[in-house]
């Protein structure tokens, strides 16, 4: 169980340091079936992410949330005092675990708000959408069974 301390902690990072993006769009998907060849799908695209260049902030964020990924990246190039940039580390999250995250830091939200609520409402309710989409921990205990 994750403290409110920590949730509303987060989601003050999030608002200051995240992003969260949402696209729909016809996207190019293989066809299923044994059929040959592609299909076209109008598909909907979540992610969010929090970028900065203090590892150990990002380290805790995925510790405490369990859930998406960190990478590091590195920029290249100068600035124009001849320094290096610094290195840049990137929590991220997409589709269900999105969902999840939106849902704890609703509540503290105050800049992205209005973002975290549209992720919301595409994936409520929480346990069916279309027929295809459950909650988190029902994706959770099907993925742990196989």
């Amino acid at each position: 169980m994750i403290s409110e301390n920590n949730i509303a902690y987060i989601a003050g990072l999030f608002d200051g340091e995240g992003s969260l993006h949402i696209k729909r769009g016809p996207e190019k998907k293989k066809k299923h079936n044994g059929k040959p060849g592609y299909r076209i799908s109008n598909s909907m695209r979540i992610s969010m992410e929090i970028a900065m260049t203090d590892e150990a902030v990002i380290r805790w964020v995925h510790e405490t949330l369990n859930v998406g990924t960190v990478i590091k990246r590195n920029i290249k190039g100068v600035r124009k005092n001849g320094t290096k940039y610094k290195t840049q580390w990137r929590w991220r999250c997409t589709f269900r675990e999105c969902y999840y995250t939106a849902r704890l830091l609703w509540p503290y939200a105050q800049v992205k708000l209005h973002k975290i609520e549209q992720v919301i409402d595409h994936y409520s309710p929480d346990y069916v959408f279309n027929d295809k989409v459950v909650s988190l921990q029902q994706y959770r205990e099907a993925m742990a069974l196989e």
